[in-house]
């Protein structure tokens, strides 16, 4: 069974660790080019590296939480680090919420963030839009989770009704909760009919979850590529447009060897942090990489961190 195939809805799927990581490698034509990589140093934390970086660059899921739910540890070492004079900054590919809904999020797993240290790859694309030049954009999301941020667009979600495929001027791909089969052939016969901009808020293939691995709109976005003519716009990790907006909110002086990028993602978090001239430190306890073998997939995809941590 391929990447999501089988499901009717692509929230949670039965995807293995040897799917996904074969659909990042398939798709590594579209993605920044991988640099010549670190030393893969081992440690056991983020309180291993402390002394090293003054910015710590952090994904959210597999770093901060999986789902819903902080990993354990991680609130008190970020709050440490804090503590001690770093600046942490949250740059995350979940473009599903809101920033208002993000923020509640991490103060109720734990985390303290300034408004300005959470980005997320929704806001990337909000800037990159700059009011949506009075387009008529179809959307992927969920609709439990509100039009925050999205307000001043003018929006129609992508559900089952064929007309506003057919009508709309551009996609926007946000997020994928509620996508289904019969909604990406829709969007896919509506692109082969008529060529229109694709912006995707979320670059990921998949995303660690409680009970497994989600489907993510980078998925569909690449799905798209490949069967019709569009070229989709990707806003977020590995792409350099949101190190742009981190690197914008981070003292000048500060060098780049200074900054560390953490995640657990090899094709998201490293690669993007690696082609910004970043150091990076992938974690492998938690998220994509737990219970895998870590070491093979540096090996086969030539994507070699600067560190290997084992938690966050």
């Amino acid at each position: 069974m391929g990447l999501g195939e089988g499901a009717r809805s692509h929230h949670l799927s039965n995807t293995s660790f040897e799917a996904a990581f074969a659909a990042y490698e398939a798709v590594r034509h579209r993605l920044p080019a991988a640099g010549p990589g670190g030393a893969c140093a081992m440690g056991e934390d983020l309180e291993a590296i402390a002394d090293r970086f003054d910015v710590f660059l952090l994904d959210a899921f597999g770093v901060l939480n999986i789902g819903e739910t902080a990993i354990p540890g991680v609130p008190e070492r970020v709050a440490g680090l804090q503590a001690a004079g770093k600046r942490v900054i949250v740059v995350s590919n979940a473009a599903g919420r809101p920033h208002a809904a993000l923020m509640e999020k991490y103060s109720r797993l734990g985390y303290q963030f300034a408004e300005d240290d959470v980005i997320s790859s929704r806001a990337v694309m909000i800037a990159a839009l700059d009011g949506g030049h009075g387009m008529h954009w179809g959307l992927m999301a969920t609709r439990s989770a509100g039009l925050r941020d999205l307000e001043g667009l003018h929006l129609t979600y992508l559900e089952e009704d064929p007309a506003i495929y057919s009508e709309v001027d551009g996609f926007l791909l946000v997020g994928s909760a509620a996508w289904t089969e019969e909604r990406q052939a829709l969007l896919t016969d509506a692109l082969i009919a008529r060529r229109r901009p694709v912006l995707v808020g979320n670059p990921d293939i998949v995303a660690p979850r409680e009970v497994g691995l989600s489907i993510e709109p980078g998925h569909f976005a690449h799905a798209l590529a490949d069967q019709t003519e569009a070229e989709p716009q990707f806003f977020g990790k590995p792409f350099a447009n949101i190190f742009e907006q981190a690197l914008a909110r981070i003292a000048p002086e500060v060098p780049r060897d200074r900054i560390v990028m953490v995640g657990d993602s090899l094709h998201t978090d490293i690669l993007g942090g690696q082609a910004f001239g970043l150091k990076t430190a992938l974690i492998t306890g938690f998220g994509f990489f737990a219970g895998q073998d870590a070491d093979a997939a540096i090996e086969t995809s030539g994507i070699r961190p600067d560190f290997i941590l084992a938690r966050p």
